[in-house]
């Protein structure tokens, strides 16, 4: 099993930026494809972005891609949202999530995740 942690999140004005990190413990963190994914009220969740395990693929949602990159260090057991350019649209609560058997943009094929951190983004 591996336990997840998200930090980062807070409010910022449209047009800003936060990064978003996710530490991860237990077991090998490279053993895990990572994913984040966002919630906004009253809304399901939502794919934004994913990671192989050792950060030589990444995937993102076309509302993200340009804007957002995803990250990995291994060494840190830790993984990175980098936000830029934020918008109203991006306010959300923000969560990492991790799965063995590849990447995938489904939130229902990862088995663990963290409790999310809230990004709020004025406008």
């Amino acid at each position: 099993q591996v336990q997840l942690v998200e930090s980062g999140g807070g409010l910022v004005q449209a047009g800003g930026s936060l990064r978003l990190s996710c530490a991860g413990s237990g077991r090998t963190f490279s053993g895990y494809y990572m994913g984040w994914f966002r919630q906004a009220p009253g809304k399901e969740r939502d794919f934004v972005a994913a990671i192989s395990r050792y950060g030589s693929s990444t995937y993102y949602d076309e509302s993200v891609k340009g804007r957002f990159t995803i990250s990995r260090d291994n060494a840190k057991n830790t993984v990175y949202l980098q936000m830029n350019s934020l918008k109203a649209e991006d306010t959300a609560v923000y969560y990492c999530a991790a799965r063995t058997s590849g990447p995938s943009t489904r939130d229902r094929d990862y088995a663990y995740w963290g409790p999310g951190t809230q990004v709020t983004v004025s406008s």
